[in-house]
C-alpha cells in the first residue's frame, strides 16, 4: 500500500474531503457503556446534518433501529427530514432477492418513495441515477460483516464515487463490525483481480467499520474525493463482538442468518471458489462445508492441526438449493469455542489445504473464482503446489503489514 496521495494537502483540503461532522463520542465508562449507532446519534441531533437537504438513503433490511423499525420508515414519518428516494443494493432494499439478484426500480408500498436499484451499477450510470432522483445528499446505512468480498462495502465505494461525479454530498452512518475491529487479516487484493467482490487493495478480513472504510476509500482510492460526512457510533469498542452491541441482528443477506455466520465467513466463503458446498441451502451456511464422497477423514485431518479457538465435527447435510441440491453430502461443521483466539482466514486456508489432501475429487471452480476471492492467484497456486497452511499464510504477510499501516490512519475507535 502506498501512503495517502493527499496526506501533505490535508490541511487545505479537509473541508472538501473526509469531514466528520459528528465527532466520535468519548468512550463510555464501565458504568455507562451506552452504545449508539450512527443513525441513533443523527436522530438524537434532530437530523441537523440533513437540514434543508433532499435526502436519499442507500440501505437494505439491516438499516433498523434497536426496536427493529426501518430507518426509512422512521425518517419518512419525521417532518424534519425531506426524504425523497431510496437506493437498494444486492438483495434489494426490503431484501426480497437471493444472492446475485436485486429488486429493480419500483415504488415502495409502505412509504410511496421511489426505490432505485444500485446493484451492478457504478460510475457515470450510477451518477445519472442519483441525478435523476433529485437528491442533494446520499445517506448510507447498511450492516457489514467484515469481509472484503461482502459486496455492501463495494456498494459503498461505488456510491461514493458516483455521488462525487453527480456533485452530491455523502453521509455514512456507522454500525459495528460484528466480528470486532481488532485487526486486519488475510491477503490483500491485487488490483488486476478487482471485481465487485473486491474493488480495491484491502485485506480479506479488514477489521474496520463502514465509516472507517469510507474515510479510507475517500483518501486512498477515489481519484477525486466526495464531500463526505461520517456519523460514528458512541460506546463501541474495537474488541467487541456483535452481541455486546445490544442491537438486533437482521440478516444482511439470505445466507448470513446469524452473527455466528459472520464469524466464519471471512474464511469459509473461499469455498465458493471450489466444487465443495459452502453450506448454502443448509441451516448453517458457511459453517457447514462438504461434498459427495467426503467422510470423517476431513474433520480428523483438520482437527490434527490444533487451530486456535475452533473444533471440527464430521457432518452430513442435504442442501435445499445451490451446490448438491437435494443430495446428501459429507464434510465438516465448524464449531468456534473461543472467538477471541479464532482466526477465520487461517482456518479457511487450513480447510482448503486439508480438503485437497483427503478428497481426490477436490477442484477449483473452472473460472478460478478463488483468485477473485483471495485477491490473487497465489493461494490457489501455492495449494496446488503442495504448500501447507503456514506457508500459504506467510505468503501475504508483507502486503498485510503495509495495509495495516495505512488502515491505522482511518480508525475512529479504540
Amino acid at each position: 500500500m502506498r501512503p495517502s496521495r493527499r496526506t501533505l494537502l490535508a490541511a487545505t483540503t479537509a473541508a472538501a474531503t473526509a469531514a466528520v461532522s459528528l465527532p466520535p463520542a468519548p468512550q463510555a465508562s464501565a458504568a455507562d457503556h451506552r452504545r449508539r449507532t450512527g443513525f441513533e446519534r443523527l436522530a438524537a441531533d434532530g437530523y441537523a446534518l440533513l437540514d434543508g437537504e433532499r435526502v436519499g438513503v442507500v440501505t437494505n433490511p439491516t438499516g433498523v433501529t434497536r426496536d427493529v423499525r426501518h430507518i426509512v420508515d422512521v425518517m419518512h414519518a419525521d417532518d424534519r427530514v425531506n426524504l425523497v428516494a431510496v437506493f437498494g443494493p444486492e438483495h434489494g432494499f426490503r431484501g426480497t432477492a437471493q444472492a446475485g439478484g436485486s429488486e429493480g426500480r419500483y415504488d415502495d408500498p409502505a412509504t410511496g418513495l421511489p426505490v432505485y436499484d444500485t446493484y451492478q451499477k457504478s460510475g457515470r450510470p450510477l451518477a445519472d441515477i442519483f441525478t435523476a432522483s433529485g437528491v442533494d445528499t446520499l445517506v448510507f446505512d447498511i450492516q457489514d460483516v467484515g469481509a472484503r468480498f461482502y459486496t455492501y462495502i463495494w456498494t459503498l465505494y461505488d456510491c461514493m464515487e458516483a455521488a462525487q461525479l453527480a456533485g452530491k454530498r455523502f453521509v455514512v452512518l456507522d454500525r459495528p463490525n460484528p466480528v470486532t475491529g481488532r485487526s486486519a487479516q488475510g491477503p490483500v487484493l491485487h488490483r488486476e483481480f478487482a471485481t465487485f467482490v473486491g474493488r480495491q487493495p484491502i485485506s480479506q478480513a479488514h477489521g474496520m467499520t463502514v465509516a472507517e472504510l469510507a474515510r479510507l476509500f475517500n483518501e486512498e482510492f477515489l481519484t477525486t474525493p466526495v464531500a463526505l460526512d461520517t456519523v460514528p457510533m458512541s460506546g463501541w469498542r474495537r474488541s467487541e463482538f456483535y452481541d455486546a452491541s445490544g442491537l438486533p441482528w437482521v440478516p444482511p443477506s439470505p445466507n448470513m442468518p446469524t452473527p455466528d455466520t459472520a464469524l466464519v465467513y471471512a474464511g469459509t466463503c473461499l469455498f465458493e471458489g471450489t466444487n465443495l458446498s459452502e453450506g448454502r441451502g443448509s441451516t448453517r451456511p458457511f459453517e457447514l462445508l462438504g461434498a459427495e464422497g467426503i467422510d470423517r477423514r476431513w474433520a480428523e485431518k483438520a482437527g490434527e492441526l490444533g487451530l486456535p479457538g475452533v473444533h471440527f465435527r464430521e457432518a452430513y447435510f442435504t442442501p435445499t438449493f445451490s451446490k448438491f441440491q437435494g443430495k446428501t453430502v459429507g464434510g465438516v461443521q465448524i464449531h468456534v469455542d473461543d472467538r477471541a483466539a479464532y482466526d477465520p482466514v487461517r482456518t479457511g486456508i487450513a480447510l482448503l489445504v486439508t480438503a485437497k489432501q483427503v478428497w481426490s475429487g477436490f477442484a477449483w471452480r473452472s473460472d478460478n473464482w478463488i483468485d477473485k476471492l483471495t485477491g490473487s492467484a497465489r493461494v490457489r497456486t501455492m495449494i496446488d503446489a503442495g504448500a501447507d497452511t503456514d506457508e500459504v499464510v506467510a505468503g501475504w504477510q508483507d502486503e498485510l503489514a503495509a495495509f495495516r499501516r495505512v488502515r491505522r490512519e482511518y480508525l475512529l475507535y479504540r
